[in-house]
């Protein structure tokens, strides 16, 4: 079911699926909701699914007001509320799953478990933060369909480009609307987050880690340095699989979240 809310004077778009455990996804960088759906497969009316379009993304509007990720998180909190949730998981793709923790860090109590899916809690280094800076000086140069197309093959591994060149090609000219001031914000956004490892240090809920072994947007090596923080740690290590394992990995990625979210304490 499709519904909207007003948040901040801006329309906002999400999507509620099923019934049961309440779960929301939240997309990551140069995403919508739909990124989702291959994902979802088999488990779609297994739980309650809430994925919204984050503001800028889809067809939610973008939105002045926001100029951190924790602000987004304010955005997560506005769709619980309207649906009447008090405790809920959250999974967060990349972009999505710094938002998640953000969103841990200042709600605690609303977090049924966490899942980071190729996402991580460090901050940028120097190095992305100036790569960051690159990227928003080429976007404000020459739009957003040039830099999704350049960007989008990038998150996917060699094998899975060579095999499936028409799934890269559908992705970029889904995601090459996106308007520039919007993913300038995301990436000022990503540029100024702080670490916020001292979620995963003190959570008491399950937590997810899904990483993938060619993954360069955020390297496995840093999201193994994580995993021992948090008192419950389900890790997933997905071979042959870079940064979109939702659609790299689909059948196996299904099978993880759905296990996770059976054995989560209510």
């Amino acid at each position: 079911m499709q519904k909207s809310l007003l948040f901040r004077n801006e329309m906002l778009e999400y999507e509620v699926l099923g019934n049961g455990l309440p779960v929301m996804l939240v997309h990551g960088f140069t995403e919508d909701r739909r990124i989702w759906d291959p994902l979802l497969g088999s488990i779609k009316d297994k739980y309650k699914w809430i994925l919204p379009d984050l503001p800028g993304s889809g067809r939610s509007l973008f939105n002045v007001s926001l100029a951190r990720l924790s602000d987004f998180s304010e955005v997560l909190k506005a769709i619980a509320d309207q649906e009447k949730i008090s405790r809920l998981v959250f999974i967060g793709h990349s972009m999505g799953g710094y938002i998640s923790l953000a969103f841990a860090e200042k709600y605690p109590e609303m977090i049924l478990a966490l899942g980071l899916f190729h996402s991580t809690s460090y901050p940028d280094p120097a190095d992305k933060k100036e790569s960051r800076e690159k990227n928003i000086r080429f976007i404000q140069k020459n739009g957003s369909a040039p830099f999704v197309e350049q960007s989008i093959p990038g998150l996917f591994s060699d094998g899975f480009k060579e095999t499936h060149p028409e799934e890269i090609l559908r992705l970029v000219d889904r995601y090459s609307n996106f308007t520039p001031d919007s993913l300038v914000l995301y990436l000022d956004a990503m540029k100024q987050r702080p670490a916020t490892t001292g979620v995963l240090e003190s959570i008491t809920r399950p937590v997810l880690f899904i990483m993938g072994e060619e993954d360069k947007a955020v390297p496995m090596k840093d999201v193994l340095e994580q995993c021992h923080l948090p008192q419950i740690a389900y890790i997933h290590i997905l071979t042959h699989t870079a940064h979109m394992g939702m659609i790299e990995n689909t059948s196996l990625c299904n099978s993880i979240v759905d296990r996770f979210l059976e054995e989560i304490p209510v």
